[in-house]
This record gives structure tokens, C-alpha cells and sequence, in this order.
């Protein structure tokens, strides 16, 4: 089998979106740590319970929203529960589950931290976009969403990571 490598204009694309997306997410980490002593993560698992009915989610349905593995959301809702901000509850209807509820002082770290967050966010990349890109921008990440968990062939993708088990043996990740 031959590799098939980047065009000249593939290696620019995929130079500049690797570079775009580092520095997104330092400048969205530092904004959130600075303002609510958190990383971007922890923020997020606080945005997706905060418009969860009742504030609540099951633990495999957050870390699929989320798009990380289990294990990861594990350690973050253990960090967010010890700081009061996450509380876990029995699922009634799956013993295997756990649910993540956002608790009273949770919300309120939010809702202080959300104006600053949604500021960073614009400042950082809309502001430098024009209304067309932004649609672009979005049906491009879409289509590589979908793509990436075989949504387009109805194939059902194992190796999406909030179905990957964590082996105790495994070292880092791999960066590319």
C-alpha cells in the first residue's frame, strides 16, 4: 500500500488548523482559569449539565456530549464534586450509570463565568470571521464530526472515545 500524502495545500490546511485550534484552546483555557480557577473541560461539563433537563445527565450521555472518554469525565466530575460545584446520583433505571447533577453553587460559577467565557470565544475566533466563514466553519466541523463517528455510512464507531475503555497499562496519548 502507498501512502498517499499532502498536497502542498493539504499540508498548509492542516498546518494552519492545527495551529488555530492550539491556540483557541490556550486562549480559552487561561481566560477559564484566570476568571473560575478551571480548565476548558471543566467549564463544559458545567455548560452541558447547566441545559440538561433538571441540570442532570447520565455519565456515558455527558462524556458522549462532551466527545471524551469515560475515564476522563470520571476524573473532572470527581474534581467538581469535591469543589461542590457536581454531585452524583444512583441512576435508577441503569445500576451500570452514575448521574452528574450541577449543583446550586455550580450554576452560579457558571453564570459568572459565562460572560467572560462567550467574550474570549467571540474575540478569539467570530470577530475574525465573516458571516459567510461562519457558516463554513460550522458545516466543515460537522462534516468531520459526522465523518469521524460514522454517521455518513450508518456504521456504528467503536473507537469514538466515550466508548473507549482506559487500560491501566496505557501510557499518554499519542499526538500527531
Amino acid at each position: 500500500m502507498t501512502t498517499r500524502w499532502l498536497t502542498p495545500e493539504e499540508q498548509r490546511a492542516w498546518r494552519a488548523y492545527i495551529a488555530a485550534s492550539q491556540l483557541l484552546e490556550d486562549a480559552i483555557d487561561r481566560q477559564l482559569q484566570q476568571e473560575a480557577g478551571m480548565p476548558h473541560l471543566f467549564y463544559s461539563v458545567l455548560a452541558n449539565l447547566s441545559e440538561a433537563p433538571d441540570r442532570r445527565l447520565r455519565m456515558t450521555d455527558l462524556a458522549e456530549k462532551l466527545k471524551i472518554t469515560r475515564s476522563r469525565l470520571t476524573y473532572a466530575v470527581t474534581r467538581l464534586e469535591r469543589d461542590g460545584m457536581v454531585r452524583r446520583e444512583d441512576c435508577s433505571w441503569d445500576r451500570r450509570s452514575s448521574i452528574a447533577v450541577l449543583t446550586d453553587e455550580g450554576m452560579a460559577v457558571l453564570e459568572r463565568t459565562a460572560p467572560g467565557h462567550v467574550d474570549t470565544v467571540r474575540a478569539t475566533l467570530f470577530d475574525r470571521l465573516t458571516p459567510e466563514q461562519v457558516g463554513q466553519l460550522e458545516e466543515i466541523c460537522t462534516g468531520i464530526a459526522r465523518g469521524l463517528q460514522g454517521e455518513e455510512t450508518g456504521a456504528a464507531v467503536e473507537d469514538v472515545p466515550w466508548r473507549r475503555r482506559s487500560s491501566p497499562c496505557s501510557g499518554p496519548p499519542a499526538s500527531s
